[in-house]
């Protein structure tokens, strides 16, 4: 839920007050920006993976603090609901054998933590959304304990000014009332972290931009919510809508999500701070002490903490982060959307994608953002999202696709291509030689760019084979939905320990 706060109702400021301490906050980084004071170049990758708890039928487990206390680490965390926690992986410098080393440090770490929950009557499941959740469970009961997050809620709610309407239209029609925004704990995230000096953060981020739409139409996997069968990636519909602050006539208005796409390219990680500033009313205006003026002035790195606050309340796919570590601020593109699992080679497959394609799309002398109008992008993202590995794509024009010319175009250069067509032929080569400019050894890199183009020629991520298996389960087995919602996630959760990436695991 961004950056964590640990403060009651009355610890909030005066609003004005926190909007001239955010100026202040952006003032000051906008100096540094302009000093120079950041970090060196240095390649430096991190991942944050959120886990559901399941029980032995496969039904959420209400037990994130026994799971915590047994677990012992401070690698894992609380999240937003009882349900879930989260694991923080350290920071590593991307190069080498990194992806082998994070899949023995992660497979390592995991299935400690999953014995370790068992003691407690708990199972860790890798999963975007549990398939066995309702809306039974998306309760304020079942809302983790502290303070940040009953404040988050009330906050929201009370900016919304009524109670949160789920209203999603996929495969399947869903609608829902709710009270509370724990629908949102639904939503466990793959997060992925990369460090970048202030020249390259356009870059980068422009590049995380344009290559969501395939990124999520890839790694799909969560394709239920609450009992029906929504979009092969429910959680970003279901996260537009759970954390939505606007009542309905400021959405006819047009006033910005606080779960938010974007609308442009940037130019500066400052255009994306100053967008926070002018766009959203702060949701948690607790002050600091601190004066960062004051601090930069005497020399000193100011920690912002105003900025970051405020920043951790917008949920941008592609979120800005500025950071202090030992002492040396920095900026992070942290991106937001994918799903966790189905398992660790899986998810460094998706890591492996991500990493190389965002490097070689940000090294282009032109770059695909001057080609691909944003709201392509935009679109790209949000199809990808519904329609998983069928989605078609928005992409420019002139690499292996000029000499085809598929039927559907946008002008300027733009055509929609299949988005399976599109990876195999013309992202993939890219992600090869990202992974390549990382520095990064040929055999992990075959191997986990290896997984995506499996996924592409079987048409199968987890998403597809949590669909194929729970209509098999209903129209073969004669299963009611909810018995085959239970068969199916059983089955995922032994195939999960197993290892082996989605794509090969059998559908009966």
């Amino acid at each position: 839920m961004g950056e964590k706060v640990a403060a009651a109702g009355s610890d909030l400021a005066d609003r004005q007050l926190y909007r001239r301490k955010l100026r202040q906050c952006l003032e000051a980084l906008e100096l540094m920006l302009g000093e120079r004071r950041f970090d060196r170049p240095r390649a430096v990758m991190g991942l944050e993976i959120e886990l559901n708890l399941a029980d032995e039928s496969g039904h959420p487990a209400m037990l994130n603090e026994q799971v915590l206390a047994a677990i012992a680490s401070g690698d894992f965390q609380t999240e937003l609901g009882r349900f879930n926690i989260e694991v923080n992986i350290a920071p590593h410098r991307l190069g080498g054998r990194v992806l082998e080393t994070l899949r023995e440090e992660i497979d390592t770490g995991l299935r400690y933590a999953d014995r370790k929950a068992a003691e407690v009557g708990a199972r860790i499941v890798t999963v975007g959304i549990l398939p066995t959740l309702t809306s039974d469970h998306a309760v304020l009961d079942n809302m983790s304990r502290g303070d940040r997050y009953q404040l988050l809620n009330d906050r929201i709610l009370a900016a919304r000014g009524e109670d949160i309407a789920l209203d999603i239209d996929g495969v399947e029609r869903m609608r829902v009332d709710s009270v509370s925004i724990v629908a949102e704990a639904a939503c466990t995230s793959l997060q992925l972290h990369l460090q970048v000096t202030p020249d390259r953060f356009a870059a980068v981020w422009n590049a995380a931009q344009a290559l969501a739409g395939p990124q999520v139409a890839l790694g799909a996997n969560s394709p239920f919510l609450f009992e029906r069968e929504l979009w092969r990636e429910t959680r970003p519909i279901l996260f537009e809508q759970a954390c939505d602050t606007r009542p309905a006539e400021l959405k006819v208005q047009g006033v910005r999500p606080i779960t938010w796409f974007g609308e442009r390219w940037i130019d500066s990680p400052l255009d994306l701070f100053e967008e926070n500033l002018r766009y959203f009313p702060s949701l948690l205006p607790i002050c600091d002490d601190e004066d960062p003026l004051k601090v930069l002035t005497a020399g000193g790195i100011p920690a912002l903490r105003e900025l970051r606050l405020h920043n951790g309340t917008i949920y941008r796919w592609n979120r800005p982060v500025y950071d202090v570590a030992e002492g040396v601020p920095h900026l992070r593109v942290e991106n937001r959307a994918l799903p966790a699992g189905p398992t660790v080679v899986d998810t460094l497959a998706n890591a492996a994608f991500y990493y190389g394609l965002v490097r070689a799309l940000a090294d282009q002398p032109r770059p695909v953002w001057n080609r691909l109008p944003f709201a392509l992008a935009a679109e790209n993202f949000h199809q990808a999202a519904r329609y998983g590995l069928d989605a078609a794509q928005w992409w420019p024009r002139g690499g292996r696709f000029g000499a085809r010319g598929p039927a559907v175009r946008a002008g300027g250069g733009v055509s929609q291509v299949p988005v399976r067509e599109l990876v195999r032929e013309e992202l993939l080569p890219l992600a090869g030689q990202g992974l390549d400019a990382w520095g990064l050894e040929p055999v992990d890199r075959d191997r986990y760019l290896g997984i995506i183009e499996d996924r592409c020629r079987t048409g199968m991520n987890g998403a597809a084979w949590q669909s194929a298996v729970f209509h098999d389960l209903r129209d073969r087995g004669g299963l009611d939905r909810r018995t085959a919602l239970e068969r199916m996630t059983l089955r995922y959760m032994e195939l999960m320990r197993l290892g082996e990436p989605v794509h090969t695991w059998p559908v009966r």
